[in-house]
């Protein structure tokens, strides 16, 4: 117990880090637009929404198989990828699509937007604290997705440097090697 009138340090934050996926960015959103527009370019009638929840429904089984040994560490674009491929030929869309269509299908997780008040929110805390993300985003697909939505990161935190993902404890506590 204390004791009346004792001092309690107070502690002030000099950064804050974000989860990304669903916070900052729109990614079921993002997808299911930018699939329509393109899928009514390539004539594929197929439910967006239904495609954008199975890709991510597939996110933590396929990291799972790198945190059970099944798969070196890999990178969240691969694991895109190979959900992706799978996807594909679940939706009926194989064999239509080139090498480059898939890679930019698949790349569409650098282009997500940002929910509407995300980027002015992030400004304002810019102002006084560092920031950035803490995401199972790969470094490049990160800095990509900043660059499309204005995100004004201080700095990128990836599970990609840590070479695990969250919510492993290693992906929160790796300390830079001097």
């Amino acid at each position: 117990m204390k004791a009346f009138g004792a001092a309690t340090p107070v502690v002030t934050p000099k950064a804050l880090l974000f989860d990304t996926f669903g916070t900052v960015v729109d990614w079921r959103g993002s997808i299911i637009e930018e699939g329509r527009v393109w899928g009514k370019a390539k004539r594929f009638e197929i439910d967006w929404g239904s495609f954008a929840d199975r890709w991510r429904a597939g996110y933590a089984p396929s990291m799972d198989k790198v945190r059970k040994g099944q798969l070196p560490w890999t990178k969240l674009d691969d694991l895109h990828r190979m959900i992706l491929d799978e996807l594909l030929m679940e939706f009926r869309m194989m064999p239509a699509l080139s090498e480059d269509e898939k890679d930019h299908l698949n790349r569409v997780w650098h282009r997500l937007k940002p929910w509407p008040d995300s980027v002015a929110g992030l400004r304002r805390l810019k102002r006084k604290f560092t920031i950035a993300p803490l995401s199972n985003g790969n470094v490049a697909l990160l800095t990509d997705m900043a660059k499309n939505a204005g995100l004004p990161w201080d700095l990128i935190l990836s599970a990609e440097l840590a070479k695990h993902y969250k919510p492993d404890r290693e992906s929160y506590l790796t300390k830079r090697k001097k």
